[in-house]
């Protein structure tokens, strides 16, 4: 169990909870903020879970996530490509020959880059009874895309719902039953389901005029459910937030989990720092790296988003139909800002690669000076002084590095030996560092300045 946040932090965010249910109008809401995968506070305001009943939602009250749905679908996807049965460059009719929008690429589906329309061809997919594949596919045969591919960030619901159908026929069963069986049982999130499970809340929109409520639809969204279907809690969200950065309780590699978070597209108009990975959005914010996704479906919003580093997280859930505004991001900012996160405990080092050690020290590329140290299991290579690039690489072999930060990741460095073992230079996409600047005895491309 996770310590819960102090008293002064938790009477803070109930201050910004108890706002925006008043200012939102929305019926009930609860809250929680995520350490180490667990709630470490929880919150409620409004009592209107269900109609006719006054009590307040509780970590484990089930409401409609709307596209955190996508999150998921977007991981079970990723599982396919790490067993090999995908590739996120291919297009979408490699796996689904029927599928319109055959060009489509998996990364820009994902990503919601691939220019395809925000909703579905059709009624208003989010209150009514969806069809199946079959039906979603004749509805766009022939289509084509509103945006050019690749050109900008588009945000699109129609795109999840192919992915779904792509997730279904590479693991030869339903997507439901796949989600079941490759995430939500695996990461013991009981609480999450298809349609709602009791104790749930019933979903309203709040009529402009007078305050009543008004009940929204629950339809079966049919093939579209991947974008959209799913019912969860704050406690299930909390497990979820914590496998979307933490490999250690994740279904998805470290490697998985970073090409999730790496930006990969946004919009020009957009003024807060946010782009798109796959299936997550990316917030730069005050220096931290934040993923996450909203979700809303008629008579349900909600926010889920964590900090990659702190691995801190905040959760909303709300059975009204808007009105949630920025509070998921309010709740976060605040937990961080009252109790910063303690960063990791330095460790020695415990083992040394032999041919590590006659790399460290000081480099130059030109007459730029810089330090190559082995910490962290990595060899990190930083400028002397501060100005410059900092970059990192992983032992990948003998004599052979690859980068994982920065300017050089996925080159690989090398050290260039004499006959006599030392090491002369090191060379990495033509860069050339040497122990002195423009060393003459190394092979500097284009020759050492004036010589």
């Amino acid at each position: 169990m996770t310590e819960p946040l102090l008293p002064g932090t938790a009477r803070a965010l109930e201050v910004l909870l108890a706002e925006a249910q008043r200012r939102g109008r929305l019926p009930s809401v609860v809250a929680g903020v995520v350490r180490d995968g667990q709630p470490a506070w929880c919150g409620a305001r409004g009592r209107a879970v269900r109609a006719g009943e006054q009590s307040r939602g509780t970590a484990d009250t089930q409401y409609k996530i709307g596209s955190v749905t996508k999150t998921m679908t977007a991981a079970l996807v990723l599982l396919a490509r790490e067993r090999g049965e995908l590739a996120l460059g291919d297009p979408l009719v490699r796996y689904v020959p029927d599928a319109p929008f055959p060009d489509a690429t998996l990364r820009s589906l994902l990503s919601h880059s691939a220019g395809l329309s925000a909703e579905p061809a059709g009624e208003w997919w989010e209150r009514s009874r969806g069809g199946d594949w079959t039906a979603l596919a004749t509805a766009h045969e022939g289509a084509r895309p509103v945006l050019e591919p690749g050109g900008q960030f588009h945000y699109t619901n129609l795109g999840f719902g192919l992915l779904g159908e792509v997730a279904a026929r590479v693991s030869g069963q339903g997507w439901w039953e796949a989600l079941q069986e490759q995430v939500l049982t695996p990461l013991g999130m009981t609480r999450t389901s298809y349609h709602h499970q009791a104790p749930h809340a019933e979903g309203f929109a709040v009529d402009a005029l007078t305050d009543e409520l008004v009940p929204e639809p629950l339809p079966d969204t049919g093939a579209m459910a991947p974008a959209g279907q799913l019912w969860s809690t704050v406690t299930d969200l909390a497990t979820w937030l914590r496998a979307l950065v933490d490999p250690a309780a994740s279904v998805l590699s470290e490697q998985t989990l970073r090409e999730l978070r790496t930006p990969l597209a946004g919009a020009p108009e957009d003024r807060s720092g946010t782009s798109w990975g796959l299936g997550v959005h990316v917030v730069r914010d005050r220096g931290r790296v934040l993923v996450g996704h909203g979700g809303s479906m008629p008579g349900f919003v909600c926010g889920a988003e964590i900090d990659v580093d702190s691995r801190v997280g905040a959760v909303v859930l709300s059975n009204g139909a808007y009105g949630l505004g920025d509070l998921t991001r309010r709740l976060l900012q605040a937990t961080l800002e009252h109790e910063p996160a303690l960063g990791a405990e330095w460790q020695p080092a415990s083992q040394v690669p032999d041919d590590a050690r006659d790399v460290l020290g000081t480099w130059h590329w030109g007459h730029a000076p810089s330090r190559i140290r082995w910490t962290g299991g990595e060899l990190v290579l930083e400028p002397v002084g501060g100005s410059g690039r900092l970059m990192a690489f992983r032992h990948a072999g003998p004599d052979t590095w690859v980068g994982t930060r920065a300017y050089l990741t996925g080159e690989t460095l090398r050290p260039v030996r004499r006959s006599d073992g030392s090491v002369s230079h090191l060379e990495a996409a033509t860069f050339v560092y040497t122990r002195v600047p423009y060393d003459p005895q190394a092979p500097i491309p284009g020759g050492a300045p004036g010589r």
